[in-house]
Order: structure tokens, then sequence, then C-alpha cells
């Protein structure tokens, strides 16, 4: 990649993106479009229910996927960590009270920011570490190498490239920093992958129709969008995306069975000491 220039960009302030390129398949960049605004649409109402139907959908493990993503991250006191696709603020919020660092949570839904916004606006000691952005993880607008550590969850579903979005995720991340993230997977051995079939076919749509009419549709499209997911990408596939990002170290921790998936690595290269 390109050397960043020696100005900081202001994390409110956009960068000019890379040129767009197109694919010898137009139709299938198509679909990869239309699927991610299907997402973005999808979960447009979803925000004043995010948190305790995303603990109630997973049979209660989401919050402790989380806090193992959070753990890996290894900050210091005042650094700096960039949170993509924050949702309503729950990693941002873990990392700023684990580590006491600042956190800028980006995130491309507008509804999802105003209820973090609305989170945050109860606690003035978190608001005052985190910064919230409307952005798009493919387009970061941000410096190379502007953040110490870097994490995301449930992204990567819904972007159409992953490995291109990798490579832009650790782009923005200083060399030797931690990068995390967190997303649903699907268990290997069986009887828990017929379970957890059984489950995301089922009773996921079902559980989703007793929160709100969103979390219904939401239920039906995780339904089918995990196990799509993994037939594209397969977690060996995924970790060579992310070595090709330059991330090196990089470990995958299934949890619950691998109904979780927690990926962590180190960023490629020497950090330069301060002074």
């Amino acid at each position: 990649m390109p050397t960043a220039p020696a100005t900081r960009h202001d994390s409110r302030t956009p960068r000019s993106g890379p040129s767009q390129e197109h694919g010898p398949d137009a139709r299938s960049a198509v679909a990869a479009g239309a699927r991610k605004q299907h997402a973005l649409e999808l979960f447009a109402g979803l925000p004043r229910h995010y948190d305790r139907a995303g603990a109630v959908l997973s049979f209660g493990q989401d919050p402790r996927w989380r806090a193992a993503m959070v753990a890996a991250v290894h900050a210091r006191p005042g650094q700096r960590v960039l949170d993509v696709a924050t949702g309503t603020g729950l990693v941002a919020s873990a990392l700023v009270r684990r580590y006491d660092i600042e956190v800028v949570g980006l995130d491309q839904s507008a509804q999802m920011l105003a209820a973090a916004r609305a989170r945050l606006a109860r606690s003035p000691e978190l608001a005052a570490r985190i910064t919230l952005l409307e952005g798009q993880a493919e387009r970061l607008p941000f410096a190379d190498g502007e953040f110490d550590h870097l994490t995301f969850t449930y992204l990567l579903r819904y972007v159409d490239d992953p490995a291109a979005t990798l490579r832009e995720l650790a782009r923005v991340v200083a060399p030797g920093g931690r990068i995390a993230s967190l997303e649903f997977g699907e268990p290997a051995r069986q009887p828990w992958r017929a379970l957890w079939g059984a489950y995301t076919r089922g009773a996921l749509p079902a559980l989703g129709r007793t929160v709100s009419g969103e979390w219904a549709r939401v239920g039906r499209f995780l339904a089918t969008s995990i196990p799509d997911f993994y037939a594209r990408h397969p977690l060996d596939t995924l970790q060579t995306y992310w070595e090709a990002a330059g991330i090196g170290g990089v470990q995958t921790r299934l949890m619950s069975f691998g109904a979780g998936v927690v990926t962590t690595g180190t960023r490629d290269g020497t950090r330069r000491a301060a002074g």
C-alpha cells in the first residue's frame, strides 16, 4: 500500500478513498452490493431491542463472546482503538472500561449510532472517551497506522469483499497493533452442528418474533446468511485473508462449540518508539 502522508486525519474528516475496481463478473458485484444494502435496511429498525435481543438469540452467549474479543486486544491506558461496526457501542464501552483508552466507534447505520449516543448520554465518563462516526469499513476515513488497535464485530458477512475489507482495516492499524473480531460461526462436529442448524433455521426466527417483526426478519436472514458466508469463505480461507492483509500470528478461537468465532492477530511491522 502507498505510504501515508505525515499529517494525521481527524476522526471526522473523510479521506479520499481508493478508486473503484471493476471485476470480471459485473452481475456478481451487483448481487454483492444488493446483499449489503439489504442488510443495512434489515438492521435499520433494530437498535431499540439490539442489546437484549442479541443476547437472547445467541442463548446468552453473545456477551461472553464479546468479552473474549475485548480481552484479546491487550491495549494500554491512553492508547487509541478503532471499533468498526460498533452498533450500539457495546464493545466500545467495554474497551474503555477495561483499558482506560480512547475509542472511535464507526458504523454505517445512522440508527445504530443514534442508539449508541443515547446509551453514552447516560454515562458521561464513557462519552468523554468515545467518538462515534458514520462510515464504511471498506473506505475508512483515517490515515495509515492511525490507531493502536482495532476491533470489529459481525462485519464480514455484510461486506462485498471480505479480503479487501480486511486489507483496509489493517491499513489503519499501527505495526504491532492488535486486531480482533467476533463473528457467528457454524459448529463443525455433531450433534452440535445439527442442533445449531435446527436452531438457526427454526428456533431463531421464532425467537425473533417474540421480540419484534424486525427481529423475526433478522432471524430468517441469519438462518441463510451464516451458512452461505462459510460456504463461500471457510474458516481456513478467512485466515489466509487476514495474513494477506498484513496481519500475523492469526489465531481463531471457536466458542460455544463453534457458534461464536473470535479471531485475533497482530499488525505486521515494527512499531517506532515514541519520542
